[in-house]
C-alpha cells in the first residue's frame, strides 16, 4: 500500500468516537432545523460523507452492521431529499 492509501483509514482509528458523534450530531441537527435547500444540501453532504467511510469500512463490517448503516444511510438520503422538495 501507498502513504496516502494508509492515512485515512489510521486517521479514522485515531478519531475520537465521542467527539465524532457529537460533530455528526450538530451536523444533522443544524440539517434537520436549517430551511429548505441549505438543509438538505448539508444533509446529502453528510451522507456523501457517510457514503465514502462506508466504502472504506465495508470489508471489515459483519452482515448485520452493514445492513443498519445501508438503512440508516437511506433515511438520511431520504429525509435530505425531503427537505430539498
Amino acid at each position: 500500500m501507498q502513504r496516502t492509501q494508509r492515512s485515512l483509514p489510521l486517521r479514522l482509528a485515531r478519531a475520537n468516537p465521542t467527539t465524532v458523534f457529537l460533530a455528526t450530531l450538530v451536523l444533522v441537527l443544524v440539517g434537520l432545523f436549517a430551511p429548505g435547500v441549505l438543509g438538505g444540501a448539508l444533509l446529502l453532504a453528510l451522507a456523501a460523507a457517510l457514503v465514502a467511510l462506508l466504502v472504506t469500512t465495508w470489508p471489515v463490517q459483519s452482515p448485520a452492521t452493514r445492513v443498519i448503516r445501508l438503512v440508516m444511510l437511506t433515511l438520511l438520503v431520504a429525509v435530505a431529499l425531503a427537505k430539498l422538495l
